[in-house]
């Protein structure tokens, strides 16, 4: 399991494959990653940069907390997170999350468990600069998941609900 921040920009493809060249040659048959970029359009007005800021040790810690929770829930290999703070660019990667297995369900539906939970866990705060020079913070994430909607959950959690909390549930449901 790994977690890095980055302060400055990174190649994402690079990151992985440095990864994949710690482990042991053979002891992975799948490998899924996914790569958040920089948008230049957000909620309809030109963007032309973006400050994202971070709680240092609290981030990395529930970071590692997501990478757990996927080891536990699938039969992993190894993990990666790299996510960028500071000053971003459009089209610069923010995130990268990658995950290797011995089996593909296992890494696709890790992979976006480990971007889901990221993007409504972790402690990141988003300010995007406007093309008009004003600035304003992100105060909600663009939806990635709906409740039950992370591929292998069928259990109709949604990403950071917990095994045995019925709070999320809609009429008519009942624990399994």
């Amino acid at each position: 399991m790994t977690v890095r921040i980055r302060e400055v920009a990174f190649d994402p493809h690079a990151e992985e494959r440095e990864h994949a060249a710690t482990l042991a040659p053979g002891a992975f048959g799948a490998t899924a990653s996914f790569v958040g970029t920089m948008r230049d359009v957000s909620e309809g007005d030109d963007v032309v940069g973006m400050a994202l800021e971070h709680y240092p040790g609290m981030t990395e810690r529930e970071l590692g907390a997501i990478v757990t929770e996927a080891r536990e829930r699938w039969t992993l290999i190894d993990a990666l997170i790299v996510h960028r703070v500071g000053a971003i660019l459009p089209g610069e990667p923010i995130v990268l999350t990658a995950v290797w297995s011995a089996h593909r369900a296992a890494a696709f539906e890790a992979c976006r468990f480990l971007m889901e939970a990221l993007k409504s866990r972790a402690p990141f705060w988003k300010q995007e600069t406007l093309r008009d020079g004003s600035t304003r913070w992100v105060e909600r994430n663009t939806p990635g998941s709906t409740p039950g909607s992370v591929v292998g959950d069928t259990s109709g959690q949604t990403v950071g609900q917990t095994a045995g909390d019925t709070s999320g549930q809609t009429a008519g449901q009942t624990a399994d």
